[in-house]
């Protein structure tokens, strides 16, 4: 097992008022740190999901883990073949190579900090969803770039499937 150290010199820190936020309601994402800001050791958003919003579809990622820290309301989160439910407090991690998605639960938004590691370069993947959602690129686009990004697309019968 190799140690991962990451390299930077600086102290993070990310204003409130200064971070970009991609989409409003019912989906917003706060882009906060990159992984480039932090030498490779996270990358991290918080995302706003109004009642019931979808946040992600069933993905994967390849070389790193996801962390879900709900900060308020209530969500749910497909791993692997099982969704939990996650209320305010409640943290879900997510290893590398497990199917997962998340969205509010049905009549509840949820509010959520999420955190990638080691991290990935990713705002400018979140930057790609918005010119899907605008029609600027069409969604086979992000097929094409699953590799940069490490997201992977799948199928989810259990996500598929679940109510509300």
């Amino acid at each position: 097992m190799s140690l991962f150290v990451p390299k930077f010199d600086e102290t993070v820190i990310v204003r409130d008022a200064d971070a970009e936020v991609i989409g409003d309601a019912p989906v917003a994402v706060k882009l906060l740190a990159d992984s480039s800001a932090s030498g490779g050791a996270l990358s991290t958003v918080r995302v706003t999901l109004g009642e019931g919003a979808d946040g992600a579809r069933p993905h994967l990622h390849r070389n790193s883990a996801e962390m879900f820290f709900l900060l308020d309301g209530e969500a749910r989160v497909l791993s692997g073949d099982e969704i939990v439910t996650a209320e305010r407090g409640d943290l879900v991690i997510v290893p590398p190579h497990r199917a997962h998605a998340f969205a509010a639960a049905p009549g509840s938004r949820a509010d959520l900090l999420i955190v990638i590691a080691p991290g990935v370069e990713r705002f400018e993947y979140f930057r790609h969803l918005r010119r899907v959602r605008l029609g600027e690129v069409t969604p086979e686009s992000l097929l094409e770039v699953q590799e940069l990004y490490d997201n992977h697309f799948l199928r989810s019968d259990v996500w598929d499937g679940r109510e509300g």
